[in-house]
């Protein structure tokens, strides 16, 4: 069993005031919402990424919080600050803005992963992207598990693991295990056992355990993860697999096959693992390339490189590649979104648009600068594009006409609408 401590909201220092909507400012604790960024509201609330922090965009103001977790539906938010040689945590209803109170932990913590629920999250001691960088070297990794009401508990787990998502049930972390722990090169999904801090392997798509050393071990990166509509399975698009071999080819004895792309399907309920291969030309090009989006009802996954100009689209019932496409060849990081009907691409300065049922079929517009993330609103009846210091909304179902635009200064990334609880 695992080191561990546990502490309740009494014992926890004095919490801090701070309710309502100048709680997600940021860092400065009287820092006040920005100016307005345009004359015209914004239709929707959106999740950005702006100036190294995660952003908000509501009507005519922008509020920014330098030290952040979204769920990812877009509607609860866990901020933190330093508070002393402590850490101040509260949460945030992303479209109101209305804030809990702040309770107060001992040491310097950061929000790593949140429950698909918003209620509980992983804080570890610093933040590393599970589908951008890998961490420093460690021999063991501290995490604090804090639920909705500020009770925390503080595991010691073995070896260089960062959370990646909760169970559905709350009683087990999902993780990143990087092998070797000091001079990590490749990463493996565990399942840590909250009650006892134990990781132990996934069960395999039949709920089968997973006999030692069958374990698959991934090199490559991690580009993008969605959760489905039932906030029941994560999918993970990961390219550059060199000699990867998964856990089923491992359990058979088979070698693994030539494969540079594939969609890491994870039950949050079930707890069990299962990857979707790509065909070729997945994977060869830069992992920038590429993008995947699910639509609506959760029913199918389209991953795209724009790249090599293919798209491919996965059953997310059957688990296979359904069909594979001719799309649109381009350079530069991909971003993409469905609807019911319609995906949506974008590369560069052009958005493409293709129909769900004749995805070869693509009509072009073109945006004033490089595009840097796609949105839907909550109605599916506004595309948001994010670009060089604006967000712009154009009619899904029309040309792409921009509809309307507001100035946002510092923007890298548009993450996705905020949605009320």
């Amino acid at each position: 069993m695992m080191p561990k401590s546990t502490f309740s909201r009494r014992t926890l220092l004095t919490a801090l005031a701070g309710a309502g909507a100048a709680a997600l400012a940021g860092c400065d604790p009287v820092r006040r919402p920005a100016a307005p960024t345009a004359a015209v509201p914004l239709p929707d609330p959106l999740l950005i990424e702006v100036d190294g922090a995660l952003g908000v965009l509501r009507g005519t103001g922008r509020q920014t919080i330098r030290s952040a977790v979204a769920t990812a539906d877009g509607r609860l938010i866990h901020a933190s600050e330093p508070a002393g040689a402590d850490t101040a945590l509260w949460r945030v209803e992303a479209v109101s803005g209305t804030a809990t109170d702040r309770v107060r932990l001992p040491g310097r913590w950061v929000p790593q992963t949140v429950s698909a629920d918003g209620t509980i999250v992983a804080l570890t001691t610093e933040k590393v992207s599970v589908t951008k960088e890998r961490p420093p070297g460690r021999e063991s990794t501290p995490v604090l598990i804090v639920n909705g009401d500020g009770v925390g508990r503080r595991l010691a787990l073995p070896g260089n693991v960062v959370p990646e998502a909760f169970t559905s049930d709350h009683n087990g972390l999902f993780v990143l295990e990087w092998l070797p722990p000091n001079a990590p090169d490749r990463y493996r999904v565990r399942e840590v056992d909250l009650a006892t801090g134990t990781a132990g392997p996934l069960g395999t798509r039949l709920k089968q355990p997973i006999p030692p050393g069958a374990e698959e071990e991934m090199r490559g990166d991690g580009r993008q993860a969605v959760l489905d509509q039932d906030r029941a399975v994560l999918y993970t698009l990961y390219t550059h697999q060199p000699d990867h071999r998964h856990t089923r080819d491992r359990i058979s004895g088979r070698p693994g096959s030539d494969v540079h792309a594939f969609v890491h399907t994870l039950h949050l309920e079930q707890r069990w693992a299962y990857c979707v291969d790509l065909p070729h030309p997945f994977g060869e090009g830069p992992a920038e390339g590429h993008a995947m989006a699910i639509t609506p009802d959760g029913s199918r996954l389209h991953v795209v490189d724009v790249t090599s100009g293919r798209v491919a689209e996965i059953s997310t019932e059957e688990l296979t590649v359904r069909r594979t496409a001719s799309f649109v060849a381009s350079t530069g990081p991909a971003y993409a979104v469905a609807g019911a009907d319609r995906l949506f691409v974008a590369a560069g300065p052009a958005v493409w648009t293709a129909d769900l049922e004749k995805l070869g079929s693509v009509a072009e517009w073109s945006v004033a600068d490089p595009v840097c993330g796609l949105a839907l609103s909550p109605a599916a009846d506004r595309l948001y594009v994010g670009q060089r210091a604006a967000v712009s909304w154009h009619d899904p179902a029309a040309t792409g006409g921009e509809l309307g635009r507001v100035t946002v200064p510092g923007l890298v990334g548009l993450r996705g609408p905020a949605r009320s609880l």
